[in-house]
């Protein structure tokens, strides 16, 4: 048996990075997977590409995160789909780099509406289907980011901080509902993904991977499975005793 056996799962942003590493590792330990991103060429071929290891575990729609209309579009696909939801991943996420002075009130508006505006809207509709299966599990993606702070990721910092404390207060709010759904954060330090490129800017990628990497106790960046394992233990249910908590993946930062 997989860890994820019987279990039905939405991932979002799973065209690529994070969410692609996190779809495919839950499919392969035994999930059906509904993949979703703005990008949808991107998840259809993440889902064929999943479904060539495992026949027929995965499906893929777009979604734009900010749209609460596809939300409720996405979810009841999925569980007609697959027969119900069990986990909810809250991946999708953009980056900003810029300080307090130098960020827009346009781009802040933005940044926090993908990273966290997309989290409420995931949590709120996803709990009944979550319910109505059994219970199961949310896991939202945050990132180290919304532990440390940095001068120059006022919108990303604000972000993601928020997205840690809606995770406990989602999952006191399914604790006193007795839904048997749990709720937790997860918080990456630098991941090899795309989402890095908009701080690589122009620079060379693999002198920009070393730098960040001395940052970092054990000395590199993450890989996108790090992160993924930490989801796949979040999701299933060897953590069914884990709610409103997290799990920093970051390499040892956050301890200095």
């Amino acid at each position: 048996m997989g860890r994820a056996e019987n279990k039905v799962a939405l991932v979002t942003g799973a065209a690529q990075g994070l969410g692609a590493a996190i779809a495919s590792m839950l499919a392969g330990e035994g999930a059906r997977v509904m993949l979703t991103d703005i990008n949808a060429d991107g998840a259809a071929s993440m889902a064929a590409s999943i479904n060539e290891r495992r026949a027929n575990c995965a499906a893929s729609m777009y979604q734009d995160v900010t749209d609460e209309d596809r939300w409720v579009e996405v979810l009841a696909a999925t569980v007609e789909r697959f027969g119900g939801l069990h986990v909810l991943i809250n991946n999708a996420g953009i980056g900003s780099v810029g300080s307090i002075e130098d960020e827009t009130l346009e781009k802040w508006h933005h940044v926090h509406a993908v990273d966290l505006d997309s989290v409420f809207l995931g949590c709120k509709y996803s709990i009944p289907h979550i319910a109505a299966s059994g219970g199961g599990s949310i896991v939202n993606i945050s990132s180290i980011s919304g532990i440390i702070a940095a001068h120059n990721l006022a919108a990303y910092n604000s972000a993601k901080a928020a997205v840690r404390h809606l995770s406990k207060s989602v999952a006191l709010h399914c604790a006193r509902s007795g839904n048997n759904i749990r709720c937790n954060s997860v918080h990456p330090v630098f991941i090899d993904t795309p989402i890095l490129d908009g701080m690589i800017g122009n620079s060379d990628r693999a002198n920009v991977l070393q730098k960040l990497g001395r940052q970092v106790p054990l000395g590199r960046v993450g890989k996108p499975e790090d992160v993924a394992y930490a989801v796949l233990y979040l999701a299933s249910d060897e953590s069914q005793f884990v709610t409103g908590s997290e799990i920093r993946v970051d390499g040892g930062i956050s301890a200095m």
